[in-house]
């Protein structure tokens, strides 16, 4: 714009006087002279045309600060779900404030008989209520109605460091991660029983087995979530077992997860486990089924498949050496069972076969969801 209105003005025989100044300074080898500003005096086309060639380079500057400004910060929220944890959640309220100071902290009161809404609300805390008992149903809720680019989970008895959550915060903001685990160091020594211990060594190394590696504390209920995690999470589960099923979608869908060593604390005085041994064991046994039934079917029935050959196979060779020595069939409920064994293996693979087919279809529908959103660095 600038070379264009220069040209008009020397067109016009506004610029005479500039281009016989440009070319006297150029025969002697000098660099022509800025002008001189009279106050008062009329303002000549040499003037403005310095003028106009002086303020450029600060004009094109400052167009292009407009034009680029700077990244917003994502936005974090503290997501706590709580079962009676008045004891305790007043700390971890004030605690995580103070490690992510511009974090949204959200209390999910889950059907607390004691003051725990009340409390985490004195604490400047935002609360939510979800009535169903349940931790998977209140993770469920807290997908479904908070909005943030990162969601950092933990539980409010207390156990979980806070002063680690901008660590976890940063694996997902900083290196793209969609799922940031804080794996319990020293957990037997600290808050658990040794059965505990026991038990999450074991379920996770059937963890392994069934869905593939990658994870060394799948009950870890401290952990940090892409926005494309979250809301691509169908969160079926209903109660503790709500830790796999985050995990196994992690698996499923191949995401990019870290999983970080972090202390792990002792509950705080007059605060109770909601852990049940036995009953919580068998109910994350049936969702190990469930699980690997809907997301890997070809394995779930091909088991049931080749379990159900192998008996038939069993109890028939007794009855085939029969046959062949005395051309009689001597045990023919035996040998029904062994039709019946056959013709259920045979419909379990075919079973798992379609539906191989159709868990990869959900997996592809899941992808394309989660592809929807932008990653977190972005």
């Amino acid at each position: 714009m600038i070379e264009i209105e220069l040209a008009e003005w020397r067109e016009r025989g506004l610029g005479e006087n500039m281009s016989q100044i440009e070319s006297a300074a150029q025969a002697r080898g000098e660099a022509p002279a800025a002008p001189v500003f009279v106050p008062g005096a009329p303002l000549g086309s040499a003037t403005l045309t310095q003028s106009l060639r002086a303020a450029a380079p600060h004009m094109i500057e400052a167009l292009a600060r407009l034009e680029a400004p700077e990244p917003a910060r994502p936005r974090v929220a503290v997501v706590l779900p709580c079962h009676n944890e008045a004891a305790s959640i007043a700390r971890v309220v004030a605690e995580f404030r103070r490690a992510l100071p511009g974090a949204r902290i959200v209390v999910f009161d889950n059907a607390s008989t004691d003051a725990t809404g009340a409390i985490a609300l004195a604490a400047g805390a935002e609360v939510h209520r979800e009535p169903r008992p349940g931790k998977g149903n209140v993770v469920r809720r807290m997908f479904a109605d908070i909005e943030a680019d990162i969601y950092l989970m933990a539980d409010g008895d207390g156990t979980y460091d806070a002063a680690s959550a901008p660590l976890l915060v940063s694996f997902v903001a900083r290196d793209n991660v969609d799922m940031a685990i804080g794996a319990r160091a020293g957990i037997v020594m600290q808050a658990h029983r040794r059965g505990h211990a026991i038990g999450n060594r074991l379920f996770n190394r059937l963890y392994g087995a069934l869905f593939g590696a990658g994870f060394e504390d799948i009950f870890s209920g401290y952990r940090a979530f892409s926005r494309r995690f979250v809301k691509s999470f169908p969160a079926l589960s209903s109660g503790f077992e709500i830790e796999t099923e985050l995990s196994v979608h992690a698996s499923q869908l191949k995401l990019p997860t870290a999983e970080i060593a972090l202390p792990y604390g002792k509950r705080e005085e007059g605060s109770s486990s909601k852990l049940r041994t036995f009953r919580d064991g068998l109910r994350i046994l049936s969702t190990f089924a469930l699980l690997l039934k809907e997301t890997r079917p070809a394995l779930f029935f091909g088991s049931l498949a080749g379990a159900a050959a192998a008996l038939a196979v069993l109890l028939a060779i007794p009855i085939f050496a029969t046959f062949l020595e005395t051309g009689l069939v001597p045990r023919i409920p035996t040998v029904v069972l062994c039709t019946g064994l056959t013709l259920f293996a045979t419909l379990m693979l075919a079973c798992g076969l379609i539906l191989d087919s159709l868990a990869r279809s959900r997996v592809e529908q899941k992808r394309i969801l989660y592809l929807t959103m932008a990653a977190p660095r972005s």
